[in-house]
């Protein structure tokens, strides 16, 4: 497996910085594993075009490389001298010192709190000032990461690999198999979802993780979509349950049914004793979210929201007629 390009970048900052002398580039492809994988398996040119992007990168993140023209035997040596390149001194206020707190609490119910508890370890150590009551303050914020699919995504999508996994789509039959680049995930309304580009379909798509059933599975090879510069989970997300949809929906619902339809209705009118007549903003994901209340539930319009709900309702019926 290749490495990341993450842990590349380190391991040629890291080789850059602790040598006294200037390096070649026969010795860094041979200190750093994926230089010495790319000449093996490709050809000095691939290692040189990897090399020379990773040292651009490297710079524009800030690191100073000097560069000797004469440094082994008539070849260009790399060097990173500490003293260029050292961090200045952290200096936080109070406030700012209560706002990592508050950061590193936020994932504590993920991987990431050992980082985020040990990053404030070391902030304390070099002095910043946090408060004393800090950890027992009444504002506890948290993003739950419950998932199990979330590690995996959040590693896949920093990577750049494309991933699969079981989907069950609400009011669907069972779980069907999607292939995915993932871009980001984002939490909304307590939910996490994943974006990315859907290979089989080939548009973006969005999907939220306490419906992904069984593993995350990685796959070989990079990513076949483009990448849009900003991806917004939650517009995304939004656009889907039809929130600034310019279209609505004309359903009945069963009175004493179906509260959280209600509560997206932009009008509602009393049909009979039984049954409430109202318009709802059709978005994409709408058929799903109306499936799930069954017979108390009857789509009047348009056709197409029809159609796909009484789909899904004939999905879920065959499947309960192969269970029973």
């Amino acid at each position: 497996m290749a490495i990341a390009k993450a842990e590349r970048l380190m391991n040629l900052a890291l080789c850059l910085m602790n040598t006294r002398r200037p390096l070649s580039k026969k010795e860094l492809r041979e200190s750093v594993e994926a230089y010495r994988e790319a000449w093996q398996q490709g050809s000095e040119d691939a290692f040189n075009r990897m090399f020379e992007r990773d040292k651009d990168d490297l710079r524009e993140l800030g690191l100073v490389i000097d560069v000797d023209e004469n440094a082994i035997d008539g070849e260009i040596g790399y060097l990173a001298r500490r003293d260029r390149n050292r961090l200045p001194e952290i200096a936080l206020d109070a406030e700012e010192a209560a706002a990592l707190t508050l950061v590193a609490r936020v994932w504590q119910q993920a991987k990431m709190s050992g980082a985020a508890s040990g990053a404030l370890q070391k902030l304390r150590a070099a002095g910043v000032p946090f408060a004393e009551d800090a950890e027992h303050s009444a504002l506890q914020p948290r993003i739950p990461a419950r998932e199990a699919a979330f590690e995996p995504l959040l590693v896949a999508a920093r990577d750049r690999r494309p991933v699969t996994f079981d989907y069950r789509k609400a009011g669907a039959a069972g779980p069907e198999q999607r292939s995915v680049e993932p871009w980001a995930l984002e939490c909304w309304r307590g939910h996490w979802y994943l974006a990315g580009f859907d290979r089989d379909r080939g548009s973006a798509r969005v999907f939220r993780l306490s419906r992904i059933t069984g593993k995350v599975r990685s796959r070989a090879g990079g990513f076949t979509g483009d990448i849009p510069e900003h991806v917004d989970v939650r517009a995304t997300v939004a656009r889907f349950a039809g929130e600034g949809a310019t279209t609505t929906a004309t359903v009945r619902l069963r009175r004493g049914a179906a509260f959280p339809l209600r509560a997206k209705a932009v009008a509602s009118s009393r049909v009979d004793e039984q049954w409430d007549e109202l318009e709802i903003p059709y978005g994409n994901g709408l058929g799903a979210d109306l499936a799930e209340f069954g017979p108390d539930v009857v789509v009047l319009g348009p056709d197409d929201l029809r159609a796909d709900v009484i789909d899904r309702l004939r999905a879920v019926a065959g499947l309960n007629e192969v269970g029973a």
